[in-house]
């Protein structure tokens, strides 16, 4: 027996089905899917929810896996902002019209949420329990048990410092950016073009658009082209204003976040007639986000989901749907392999090519815009394709229908320019081994 969060006591189960690391959106969704089917879960948070986490922005393929979650009453009966619509604005400050999802594909999927992250993972979490997960906060995984080259379970550690062995069937790392196994294993390709970070804050007040385009993401391109601001509104009278450009140009030798974050917003009239006259309610977040992936995805008896398997530049917002879509593959995955008594890394692995590509197509988009891509010119030169745009957009990354756009949109390239390189095509090592993916909070929410 220990105490757990609340100081109640609480009991662990040491020798559950399935052992889950981490209780965000991937280890609540994953861990929840299990249970469903009747198997004993124990999932180990380090933290004590809610917590601060950025990815506010929700896009509409969520829908169907919150559905699985029973989630969507939740959901419906929130506070969260409903989003219908993503728009761009130019370099120039011209604004693109909105692109509505539900214009696309008339369903209740079309609309999704704008989310302040604390409230939805401790929403998520809770569901968990709900389902019969047993979750543990500030609890930390010290490092996966291993028979040979079988995952056999975890090495905890408790708040009040005891340590205890669990084990299971199948460990499932949703351990973020900590990426426990993916580091133990040196999996990690680090992406060849992606290397962006983001400063951002929180405004009081600021502008908003109302009606069907009240919770629209706007992502606005700087006047020189060297990034983009996303303007994120949220149900607690906050605006999201966040700025991303490449690592070295938002973080060396320009001075504080707070310096760099005010100077891109000077340079940024699309952004400063938003934000006039609204008060900042936070100090000053920054990322240093540098897009990987794992070149696997599981081993026998363990796989990884979330950022734990990869994590992809936030341009098109797609962070939680790949979190839940990874736990919900990994969580069929798992139940089929306990079905069949096998599980192998073949087994649990299976879906892993299937959701690589589908992360190919965002990446794609990703990188076509930071290389140029215009949406307006696109649908102006193709509007036959418009559609097939939007279903990019709200997520539908998981069929090979979308693949349509991509001659087309190479067909609009200026002379000598060439598509994307590949994610694993691999990084200088000099420059791989300076890369990292970091947080920092401003100082109020410091521990």
């Amino acid at each position: 027996m220990f105490l757990d969060s609340t100081g109640g006591q609480s009991s662990v189960n040491t020798n559950p089905d399935v052992v889950v690391i981490g209780g965000g959106p991937a280890g609540a969704t994953v861990s929840t899917l299990i249970a469903q089917k009747g198997h004993n879960v124990v999932l180990f948070e380090r933290d004590k929810f809610p917590r601060f986490h950025i990815g506010e922005s929700l896009i509409p393929e969520t829908y169907w896996v919150l559905e699985r979650l029973n989630m969507l009453p939740k959901m419906k009966a929130s506070c969260f902002v409903k989003k219908f619509s993503v728009q761009f604005v130019n370099a120039a400050g011209k604004q693109s019209a909105p692109f509505y999802f539900h214009d696309n594909k008339p369903h209740e999927c079309s609309q999704t949420w704008q989310v302040i992250r604390s409230e939805f993972d401790q929403m998520m979490l809770e569901n968990a329990r709900e389902h019969g997960v047993e979750a543990h906060e500030e609890t930390r995984v010290l490092e996966v048990l291993f028979n040979g080259d079988r995952a056999t379970g975890v090495r905890i550690q408790t708040k009040d410092g005891q340590q205890l062995d669990v084990h299971a069937k199948a460990v499932v790392d949703a351990s973020g950016q900590s990426a426990m196994l993916m580091n133990r294993f040196k999996l990690r390709i680090w992406d060849p073009e992606l290397n962006k970070g983001a400063i951002w804050t929180y405004w009081k007040g600021a502008y908003r658009d109302t009606g069907r385009d009240e919770g629209a993401t706007i992502v606005i391109q700087t006047p020189d082209k060297q990034g983009w601001f996303w303007y994120i509104p949220q149900h607690d009278n906050t605006i999201s204003v966040g700025v991303v450009g490449p690592f070295d140009y938002l973080f060396k030798g320009r001075g504080s976040h707070e310096q760099v974050y005010n100077e891109e917003v000077e340079k940024c009239p699309a952004v400063q007639k938003r934000i006039e006259g609204a008060e900042r309610a936070a100090g000053y977040f920054a990322t240093k986000d540098y897009s990987y992936r794992a070149t696997q995805a599981a081993g026998d008896g363990w796989v990884m989901i979330g950022d734990a398997f990869g994590f992809l530049d936030p341009l098109y917002s797609s962070g939680v749907l790949l979190a839940l879509k990874s736990g919900e593959l990994a969580a069929d995955a798992i139940c089929e392999g306990i079905a069949k008594n096998d599980l192998s890394a073949a087994q649990l692995g299976a879906w892993a090519p299937a959701f690589n590509q589908g992360i190919d197509r965002m990446r794609r988009l990703v990188c076509e815009y930071y290389n140029g891509f215009s949406f307006g010119h696109f649908v102006k030169k193709f509007p036959h394709l418009r559609n097939t745009i939007t279903d990019l957009l709200i997520g539908d990354l998981f069929t090979d229908r979308v693949d349509c756009v991509w001659e087309p949109m190479e067909s609009l390239y200026p002379q000598g320019h060439q598509h994307p390189t590949q994610w694993d095509a691999g990084t200088p090592a000099e420059i791989a081994a300076n890369k990292e993916n970091e947080l920092y909070l401003p100082e109020e929410l410091r521990a």
